[in-house]
């Protein structure tokens, strides 16, 4: 054995016991005159060398609807974490425990042209679920897909920037940009993005794919049931996966204790000390950029009215929310998506801190002497979110203003109240960068703009922020961003919460990933069965 080879061999072994990056692994391999793609073959392995393969992972999950499709232009929810990230699907890029981004179906990606021009190497010998070989066609076609002229997809907010996509040869894919963007490949790393099959260019959107589970079973807002994918580049370690959706969180806690499933999501946060005495259970907590909104339609009275948005964020106690609806497990939100932890964000003043009589002079001011709004809520936005909507019914009676709480089903919510009602309850996961944040939630074309908020200022600002390359500038133009949002924004976010689930002690796992649930929607193809 070589003094090279002896050194490879403790790397891989730090791989294997979290202490060593993707980043630095590859930079040490490459330096030693290993090729990119065997470096990353090498990385993959060396970090599930622990894994131990078999095995039917059951999930319980507080998501999904009888509308549900793998079209991934439509994926809006947790079960669709999987779907896009690590079952079925495969992107581009991934994200790993650091909030990194790094090549997952693209074997490197590369900038030119002041991050003007991406050059995407596809990994090579990668076959998709019917046996068609991925080449560069099908990159192009997912990403016209998501980018055409009638899109409604989500994903579409991540391509805005996008002048032209075009293969090179069939393993080669060339973004040019419209203007500079060091984080494009993050793009990639959302879970809408999974790249798919293109036949006469047509892509296939039944939930086939080139990812480490094929797709064995779906009953729409019941079941989805997936099988080990035994010609995947990258193979989970479970032999089947389940995923079974409650949505009632109560319903999700008797079904772990009663052992029908090893892991369930969303736990009634006022259950869990019984959950923590629970045999062979642990608790998934995990705190990351997942927050809690109370999104205002912005063109809908009275909230197209910016004083009624500003007393309302006044008129909130949201550290009593903290404390009596997530029972301590996250921490009050300013009106900023961006989680304290991610680079760019900032804490906009004044903090908006539980003020009514601030409230009440704010309506007073804009010739309104009262208020009676109505907000929508129901658990299927998050766990507790009727009991949220209820204390800041009790809050906002300080202020003089008078809040109705509509208790909407479960079943539907995210097709018939999301961005339909004027005022209601929203949770979303996080994203791993400020622009992606920003552009998906609140940029004024963006299909998930969930409060139909446009500033001109703005929707000026991303772009520029997107392709600056000087950290200071970048900082300052989105704490500018920032600023508008809290100061004008339709999006009230109450709160940070952590991820809270409940898990077998049988299931292996590394770290956390924090930019989503489910372990940033990895879980299915990185934990295991110890």
């Amino acid at each position: 054995m070589t003094e090279f080879e002896y050194k490879l061999e403790l790397a891989k072994r730090a791989v294997t016991k979290g202490k060593l990056s993707r980043r630095d692994f590859t930079k040490f391999a490459l330096a030693g005159g290993i090729s990119l793609g065997a470096a990353n073959t090498l990385f993959i392995g060396a970090a599930r060398a622990e894994a131990k393969p078999g095995g039917h992972f059951r999930a319980g999950l507080g998501h999904g609807n009888t509308t549900d499709t793998f079209d991934p232009a439509t994926y809006a929810h947790g079960l669709n974490f999987g779907w896009g990230r690590s079952l079925v699907g495969a992107p581009l890029t991934r994200t790993d425990q650091k909030n990194n981004v790094v090549p997952y179906l693209a074997e490197s990606f590369e900038p030119s042209d002041g991050a003007k021009k991406w050059v995407f190497k596809i990994r090579k010998g990668v076959t998709f679920h019917n046996g068609k070989t991925l080449t560069s066609d099908d990159v192009v076609g997912t990403i016209n897909y998501h980018n055409g002229k009638d899109s409604k997809s989500a994903g579409k907010a991540y391509l805005g920037g996008v002048d032209t996509v075009k293969a090179d040869g069939p393993d080669t894919v060339v973004f040019t940009l419209k203007g500079a963007d060091a984080d494009f490949p993050y793009a990639f790393a959302q879970y809408q993005f999974p790249i798919l099959s293109i036949t006469d260019g047509k892509p296939d959107v039944s939930g086939l794919g080139a990812g480490p589970y094929i797709l064995d079973g779906f009953e729409p807002g019941v079941r989805a049931h997936f099988k080990k994918n035994p010609n995947a580049f990258a193979p989970g370690n479970f032999d089947e996966v389940t995923q079974l959706t409650i949505l009632d969180a109560a319903a999700r806690t008797n079904a772990y204790l009663a052992g029908e499933v090893d892991y369930i999501d969303k736990v009634d946060l006022k259950t869990i000390d019984m959950l923590k005495s629970a045999p062979d259970t642990a608790i998934y907590d995990v705190s990351g950029m997942q927050h809690y909104t109370a999104p205002m339609l912005t063109d809908v009275a009275p909230f197209d009215n910016p004083e009624v948005r500003k007393a309302l964020k006044w008129a909130v106690n949201r550290q009593e929310l903290v404390d009596k609806v997530l029972f301590g497990y996250g921490k009050a939100g300013n009106d900023s998506p961006l989680a304290p932890s991610l680079k760019f964000a900032t804490s906009p003043e004044p903090a908006h801190t539980y003020d009514p009589d601030k409230a009440k002079s704010i309506l007073a001011k804009a010739g309104l002497s009262g208020l009676k709004v109505d907000i929508s809520a129901a658990d299927a936005a998050f766990a507790g979110s009727v009991d949220a909507a209820l204390l800041m019914a009790e809050h906002a009676k300080a202020a003089g203003i008078e809040i109705n709480v509509v208790r909407e089903p479960n079943d539907g919510y995210w097709d018939n109240v999301w961005i339909k009602k004027p005022w209601c309850h929203c949770y979303w996961g996080g994203r791993p960068t400020a622009d992606t944040m920003l552009s998906v939630s609140l940029s004024a074309d963006a299909a998930w703009n969930d409060t139909h908020w446009k500033n001109a200022r703005f929707n000026e600002i991303l772009p520029i922020a997107r392709g600056e390359t000087d950290d200071a500038k970048r900082a300052a133009l989105y704490a500018e961003a920032q600023q508008l949002v809290h100061d004008d924004g339709g999006q009230m976010v109450m709160m940070f919460a952590n991820y809270v689930g409940a898990m077998s002690t049988k299931l292996g796992h590394g770290d956390f990933n924090s930019d989503n649930d489910f372990d940033g929607g990895y879980m299915y193809d990185r934990w295991w069965f110890v």
